[in-house]
């Protein structure tokens, strides 16, 4: 009887378990695809698609631009809920493509002998006084601009999240005694928040706005009309993008968590209609202002010696990663909705702008293809490409699981059994039973709350901007 009942146990479990991979792979067939395909790469169309459908991206935004010559594409949706199409109208928040033109304001600045690049932090923001090893210390301005400066990459954890307009001043408030990774001046690390210290000297001394400041020397007199800093009221809401995150293989509409004190390093809103003049700008094309003409050319012809040593032959510089050889300069930016990647080509006048509703590598593929392919060379076949959709998958795989564990668990509470004889054995095993269903609900909390827990990955706005990294 006893050896009856063990192999109906057992027939039990090993139904239990063959229902767990069954739900397990259905749940995750998305990712599993993902992991094992290959991308299309017949035509750009295709490439194009085949990204989107392996990162789960909704909308992507195109432009390129070669000798004059500049071209949109668009595909997928800005809403998917309302099935309202991508077009070159249609609004990105930019994340870390921002930096370029927060750059492009201190050299203007520098141009006008309102500051220098030698200038010592404190000099404008005296409540800054990061330290090294205990010692205070002295941060240049252009060690801000090429990511020397000694700044962690996880103080951007640091920046509070909120909208009003006192975020930039608190961010600044948070940092005022961070203590260094390095000495200023010896080494690389990308930080996001060293563009936000650039935004603060900019508003102490233009006394401006740092968003009115840009808009007025830059966005405006290159025709970015549509172009603003988002602070919590959109301007042209009809027009904006819904972002969006990955759940379970899907992208869902998510409204992320604010952080305008990140403001110079992440929330300019543009659109490809917008962005083909200040691409324009960058190559040499169109009617530039003689100032910014002087900026942009000397954004590109960077002091080597002050400049952030990304790698062997890269090099960072003014919002730029800059290639020694090429001379080809890029930034990829993402925040927790949006995600978007730059390749500009000043010598041979060629650039590449893709914008996406969802933070995800799919601009920085996009854009490699498409550069690739205007240099004649063939575009690439892509077998897994997101870490995003590899971690939502796992996520996925680790709730499949939990929610069977406790169904099981809850099926053996309610049907009492027991291997033990003894009064006090059952209530032992009971008791045990439930502390057991509570950790694992617990468990499952956590992983289905983990990336509210951490904003989504925020931190990733502070990554390297190079492939992949964002991108």
């Amino acid at each position: 009887m006893k050896r009856t009942t063990r192999r109906k146990e057992m027939l039990l479990k090993g139904i239990a378990m063959l229902l767990i991979v069954i739900l397990a792979t259905a749940a995750c067939w998305h990712e599993i695809g993902t992991l094992l395909a290959s991308g299309k790469i017949d035509s750009e169309s295709g490439m194009v698609q085949s990204i989107m459908d392996k990162t789960a991206t909704p909308g992507v935004a195109i432009l390129s631009a070669s000798k004059g010559k500049t071209e949109f594409k668009t595909y997928g949706y800005a809403d998917k809920e309302q099935r309202r199409p991508v077009t070159a109208e249609s609004l990105f928040e930019l994340g870390s493509t921002t930096k370029a033109f927060t750059a492009l304001a201190v050299i203007i600045l520098q141009d006008q002998g309102a500051l220098a690049y030698t200038d010592d932090v404190s000099q404008y923001l005296p409540e800054f006084a990061p330290t090294y090893k205990g010692e205070k210390v002295k941060i240049a301005i252009n060690q801000l601009l090429s990511h020397t400066s000694g700044i962690p990459s996880w103080s951007i954890r640091l920046i509070p999240e909120g909208s009003d307009k006192e975020q930039l001043a608190a961010t600044i408030h948070k940092m005022s005694s961070l203590a260094l990774d390095t000495q200023p001046g010896n080494a690389y690390q990308y930080a996001t928040v060293n563009y936000d210290i650039l935004a603060a000297i900019i508003e102490r001394v233009t006394g401006m706005s740092y968003q009115d400041y840009v808009t007025e020397q830059i966005l405006k007199p290159l025709g970015m009309n549509d172009s603003y800093f988002s602070t919590g009221q959109e301007r042209k809401p009809e027009q904006l993008a819904q972002g969006y995150r990955v759940f379970f293989g899907k992208s869902i509409a998510y409204d992320a968590p604010r952080y305008y004190g990140n403001i110079a390093a992440g929330y300019l809103v543009t659109n490809l209609k917008d962005l083909q003049h200040w691409v324009n700008a960058q190559i040499g094309s169109g009617e530039v202002p003689d100032n910014l003409r002087k900026a942009i050319q000397q954004s590109h012809k960077p002091d080597l010696s002050t400049a952030g040593d990304e790698s062997e032959n890269l090099f960072y510089a003014f919002g730029w990663s800059q290639d020694r050889e090429t001379r080809v300069i890029r930034h990829s930016g993402s925040n927790p909705n949006y995600s978007s990647q730059a390749i500009i080509d000043p010598e041979r006048k060629e650039g590449v702008f893709v914008l996406a509703n969802l933070n995800s590598t799919a601009p920085t593929l996009i854009a490699q293809n498409i550069y690739d392919q205007m240099q004649g060379q063939p575009m690439k076949t892509l077998k897994y490409d997101d870490t995003y959709i590899l971690m939502d998958g796992i996520g996925s795989l680790l709730v499949v699981l939990t929610v069977i564990g406790i169904a099981f668990k809850l099926i053996r509470l309610a049907g009492g059994r027991s291997d033990f004889a003894t009064e006090k054995g059952i209530r032992r095993q009971k008791i045990k039973a439930r502390v057991t269903l509570l950790i694992r609900a617990l468990l499952l909390l956590f992983v289905l709350g983990w990336p509210l827990l951490v904003n989504y990955n925020y931190r990733n706005w502070s990554r390297n901007p190079t492939p992949l990294g964002v991108g």
